[in-house]
């Protein structure tokens, strides 16, 4: 593949137009740890498939990638479990906050997607059941995916959002009610608390999620994911499902499957041609990056570049 488009010449102007730009959002305070970040980082990387890097700003500096891991948690279990996965977590959009209750309720404990906190955490309660040494074991994996030794849990982060993460608990113990939740829920959640945890830079972000722009192989690694049509499957819920009650939203005005986090973190897919990571901390009113959805809308607007 030949690349004809100069993405950093494009990321100077986007940031440029951002001089005129009020910097609104906050911080995801209601986690400590994450309360600490300086609001005013920007980093942006973006890797094509043929393995040609431009970057900007903050992009190798390591941040709480949170919701994003649940792609690649997502990503295992297909790969263990396939299609039986989803008897106990569902594909749709939520159209209701991250951490809804009323929802899960009416829906019998089964989550919308794998992707919302419930969905995310029956994720974890199957690797719980598949895994000998769940958290050992899903690190793992990340380092094989990413082709990165040094990506980790932050311990900090960790139990921070353990001491504080009331409602997952609420969650957890509604779906054990229901039957959806198989092992114990300290267990569940201690998994699923460290995979929030992860840690990656905007360019490490890239290199581990490259595999759903090229078919499930890793191009930068030639390590082989998931199949193809899995790797379409996730693609697909990314597209749906990747940010929360907004993801119509950002398909409608980017174009691109992707995954936010609430420690302003946004991976983003081109398949066949690249992957994107943006990070900058402030969020906005559904708990998504605020300059972190404007830079990727502001990309595919400039470079008339999305999927459809």
């Amino acid at each position: 593949m030949i690349n004809t488009i100069d993405y950093q010449k494009i990321f100077f102007e986007i940031t440029s137009d951002f001089k005129e730009t009020d910097d609104i959002g906050t911080i995801a305070t209601y986690i400590p740890e994450l309360g600490k970040v300086n609001p005013k980082k920007l980093g942006i990387h973006l890797t094509t498939i043929d393995n040609q890097h431009y970057a900007f700003g903050d992009s190798e500096e390591s941040f709480s990638i949170q919701s994003v891991a649940k792609v690649l948690s997502l990503t295992l279990a297909l790969k263990i479990m396939g299609g039986e996965i989803w008897k106990r977590v569902g594909v749709e959009p939520s159209g209701s906050a991250f951490n809804s209750l009323v929802q899960l309720e009416y829906e019998k404990g089964i989550p919308r997607n794998p992707f919302i906190n419930a969905g995310a955490i029956v994720i974890c309660d199957i690797l719980v059941s598949c895994l000998d040494k769940p958290k050992q074991d899903l690190l793992t994996f990340i380092r094989e995916t990413s082709g990165i030794d040094s990506v980790n849990y932050s311990y900090q982060v960790a139990e921070s959002e353990k001491k504080c993460g009331y409602r997952n608990y609420a969650l957890v113990n509604l779906m054990k009610d229901f039957g959806n939740i198989h092992n114990d829920i300290d267990i569940v959640l201690d998994l699923y608390f460290y995979l929030c945890s992860i840690e990656m830079t905007c360019k490490q972000l890239t290199q581990s999620f490259m595999f759903l722009a090229s078919g499930g192989v890793n191009p930068i690694t030639n390590q082989s994911v998931i199949s193809p049509t899995r790797a379409k499957r996730i693609n697909s819920v990314m597209l749906m499902c990747g940010f929360y009650d907004e993801a119509g939203d950002f398909a409608f005005k980017v174009g691109l499957p992707g995954k936010s986090g609430v420690g302003g973190g946004i991976v983003a897919i081109h398949p066949g041609k690249f992957c994107i990571a943006v990070w900058s901390p402030k969020l906005n009113a559904n708990g998504n990056s605020y300059k972190g959805m404007k830079v990727l809308e502001a990309l595919t607007s400039k470079t008339q570049c999305s999927i459809f």
